[in-house]
């Protein structure tokens, strides 16, 4: 996790008080106190108490972006944000299941549930509003497209060939695998048009595209190495 210093902004005319990384994935709560008529930026004032999780800025109805717009909660921006919150928690429950399994792919779960940090911090961050000093913060790279690619390949090579539709089974690892799988395809789903518009990182879309491929291979291979059968679709009689 990044060091509070490394969440604030760089600049002490920065004017976004309220730092929304996917709603309620990384908040800071920062307070605006005037000096000689310039802002300046304090963090846990009041003799460094520390803020309340609640800050009533939400109630009625709206959030803010990073880039510092406020906007009403139902805004695609923030669907989209939901959406990937949701499939962290999603992959968050697999994991555990993965745990108690002895799985050793959890590490790449890991990985996986702070690039999505990343990923709603790039959302959060509309172009159309974004300085420059916003967009070199929260740009997403490539690289865990590539190697999420490097993971799907190595547990392809093991895996038997696919030759029937595969329903969600194969043991609580494998079934939370593809909740969480659908999960991204709705999250997917809502970054498409955010992207398409130009709002967001087209790297953002590629990654989730990517992510529901690999939690499809990953539950299978987690059913396979804990012994479990796979259902598969059958037409009814």
């Amino acid at each position: 996790m990044l060091s509070v210093e490394d969440r604030l902004p760089r600049s002490r005319h920065e004017d976004v008080l309220d730092l929304h990384f996917c709603n309620r994935f990384q908040v800071i709560r920062c307070v605006q106190s005037w000096t000689a008529g310039s802002p300046e930026v304090q963090l846990f004032p009041d003799n460094n108490r520390v803020p309340k999780i609640y800050t009533k800025t939400g109630d009625k109805g709206f959030s803010s972006t990073f880039t510092g717009e406020r906007r009403p909660k139902e805004d695609h921006i923030f669907e989209a944000l939901g959406n990937t919150d949701e499939l962290s928690s999603a992959i968050g429950l697999a994991r555990e299941f993965c745990l108690d399994k002895g799985h050793m792919f959890t590490y790449q779960l890991d990985k996986i549930q702070c690039i999505l940090q990343d990923v709603g911090s790039n959302i959060a961050t509309p172009q159309s509003s974004a300085r420059e000093s916003h967009i070199k913060r929260t740009k997403f790279t490539a690289q865990p497209i590539a190697d999420m690619e490097t993971w799907i390949d190595t547990f392809t090579a093991e895996l038997p060939p696919l030759t029937n539709f595969i329903l969600p089974s194969g043991g609580k690892s494998s079934a939370a695998l593809h909740l969480a799988r659908t999960v991204c395809r709705r999250a997917e789903r809502s970054v498409a048009p955010i992207v398409r518009s130009g709002e967001a990182d087209p790297d953002v879309a590629k990654f989730l595209n990517r992510l529901s491929d690999y939690l499809f291979t990953v539950a299978r291979y987690a059913a396979m190495k804990e012994g479990n059968e796979e259902k598969i679709y059958k037409r009814p009689e």
